[in-house]
């Protein structure tokens, strides 16, 4: 659904929304997407387009890189390798 080459796109979403204080549904209804949606993107499930993702990071008003990575995000507060 949406990845491709077995692939999967890590991401801050979760992370970003409880900072901010926003819900899935507010983020959904910003994005014009359904909150569901928002629900898949969290977990993993779907990846999104490059155009989703672009207005997810403007949303946030964060750099792409910051909500998305083909790698595992470290964990907050991990020490570094």
């Amino acid at each position: 659904m949406g990845q491709t080459g077995g692939e999967t796109v890590h991401n801050r979403i979760s992370v970003l929304r409880a900072e901010r204080g926003v819900s899935r549904r507010q983020l959904a209804d910003a994005l014009g997407v359904h909150y569901q949606t928002v629900g898949y993107l969290e977990r993993g499930e779907y990846s999104p387009s490059l155009h989703l993702a672009l207005r997810i990071a403007a949303f946030f008003d964060v750099p792409v890189e910051v909500v998305f990575a083909l790698e595992p995000f470290a964990r907050i507060g991990a020490a570094p390798e």
